[in-house]
């Protein structure tokens, strides 16, 4: 059985949830404290990080290479375009929501918010939370200005890059720190993504001590 050590609330594990659900791979969900950096753990993959999928009886980390191995051992649906260029610009958001949105956003709102009070290592830091907020505005805004010129994030196709950008947010969304009237094409393309059948188990999640606000789970918001 194929099997997915994970964490519920990261966000790098659900861009690979979603990957896998999109093209119809079934794996076991191992919800994994990654932050414990237990030996097993670490044998698997001695980064410590999360996601670590095993397919096929080999273990695979890291979030993005993981999401493009499965793009060419299952290329059916894609979700990488053909055109060299376009596959830039994939790679360019995945980039861009992995790694700047992270930093600005995610890392100041879900992990002060959340990720702390799981792991035992503090309060929240108001500086970041306040840092967060602010940053999340433009992200949105320039959210907002891909989409008016595209279907989806990086073309009229929906790729890796769509599941990247939506697999924050949801993290986001889970502790209600997405201001979704801020933009009506950004609403409109979330709703779009939420409602796939890929998205129905990042849906149904629960973090102990996190319940979730009672739109979350709504298609329609």
């Amino acid at each position: 059985m194929n099997r997915l050590y994970h964490f519920a609330l990261s966000p790098f594990c659900r861009k690979v949830r979603l990957t896998l659900a999109e093209k119809r791979i079934e794996v076991e969900l191992v919800e994994e404290r990654y932050w414990e950096q237990q030996p097993e753990f670490l044998r698997r993959n001695p980064a410590g990080k999360v996601p670590v999928l095993r397919l096929e009886g080999r273990m695979h980390p890291e979030s993005q290479a993981i999401c493009e191995l499965l793009e060419e051992k299952y290329p059916d649906p894609p979700l990488m375009p053909k055109r060299a260029e376009e596959r830039y610009e994939v790679r360019r958001l995945c980039a861009w929501f992995d790694d700047k949105f992270h930093a600005e956003v995610t890392a100041n709102l879900l992990y002060e918010r959340v990720h702390k009070k799981v792991q035992g290592a503090g309060y929240p830091d108001s500086r970041n939370v306040k840092t967060g907020a602010a940053r999340i505005k433009y992200h949105l805004d320039y959210m907002a200005w891909l989409l008016d010129q595209r279907r989806w994030l990086a073309g009229d196709a929906m790729t890796l890059a769509d599941f990247a950008a939506a697999a924050q947010l949801s993290c986001l969304d889970y502790i209600s720190d997405v201001d979704w009237n801020r933009s009506q094409v950004v609403k409109d393309w979330y709703a779009k993504i939420k409602s796939r059948p890929a998205f129905r188990t990042l849906l149904v999640d629960q973090v102990p001590g996190f319940p979730q606000p009672a739109h979350y789970s709504d298609l329609d918001f």
